[in-house]
């Protein structure tokens, strides 16, 4: 077994530790996603990494499609749920238009590796982000949100997770799923802002977030893209990560 391999077993190993074994935190995560995915549903996982999301929303008894790029940790996702009849498994990454892209992989920390050269920039510029190197590029297959519709339905929620190349990402979907969150980090404020931007373009949704591994919405009302902006620009850096969920205005 060469170095490389090595390294990305123990970078997997890593990843199966942190989101697995938590049983609290995948509490956690069922009962946030559960307003969300209802039994029977349909969910689309873009940005699987080891699939702790895909997991949660199986468990909820709903059908699941998940992409995942890395070839490594897709084969990882492959062995966890590969033999499961409601799981649709794809190895690409998801943007603006159908192709490729290079990807920037991160082996020591893949959930990290990113399509976002300007996420890589922000980083080397973050306390928080010091020491992680991005250490080799590899061509990945692109997909669209809007073909995965094509092929498989519209979905009760969408969640994307791609370390900043969720504005890509939704540049690529012209429809209105009921609901869907996308990932946003502390030291890239102003993706997260555009994205709510976009969302808005597409239709009448309202918004809340969840920070970091939480899993739990931190506003008691839900709100329009302005007061969530505003929000979000006041997060202290140390704040790091979260999810926004948004959700389209009941008629």
């Amino acid at each position: 077994m060469n170095a490389m391999t090595k390294a990305h077993l123990r970078a997997i190993h890593k990843s199966l530790d942190v989101y697995y074994r938590d049983a609290d935190r995948t509490a956690r995560m069922d009962r946030l996603n559960a307003q969300f995915v209802p039994d029977g549903g349909l969910a689309f996982d873009i940005g699987a990494h080891v699939g702790d999301r895909m997991g949660s929303f199986l468990r909820l008894g709903a059908t699941v499609v998940a992409a995942e790029p890395q070839p490594h940790i897709f084969r990882a996702l492959r062995l966890l749920y590969g033999g499961c009849d409601h799981a649709h498994l794809h190895q690409t990454a998801v943007g603006a238009q159908a192709g490729t892209l290079p990807l920037h992989v991160n082996t020591d920390n893949p959930t990290i590796t990113t399509a976002s050269s300007d996420l890589i920039a922000s980083a080397r510029r973050a306390t928080q982000w010091q020491g992680q190197v991005w250490d080799s590029q590899i061509t990945v297959d692109v997909t669209t949100l809007d073909a995965l519709i094509r092929q498989y339905g519209m979905p009760d929620f969408i969640k994307i997770d791609v370390e900043g190349h969720e504005l890509e990402v939704l540049r690529g979907l012209t429809h209105q799923p009921p609901a869907l969150s996308f990932e946003f980090t502390t030291i890239q404020k102003q993706v997260a802002l555009d994205c709510l931007d976009q969302l808005s373009t597409l239709g009448a949704y309202e918004f809340n977030a969840s920070l970091g591994e939480d899993h739990a919405l931190i506003n008691p009302q839900w709100a329009d893209a302005q007061s969530l902006q505003s929000q979000i620009m006041g997060l202290p850096m140390r704040a790091n990560s979260g999810d926004v969920f948004a959700r389209l205005k009941s008629a």
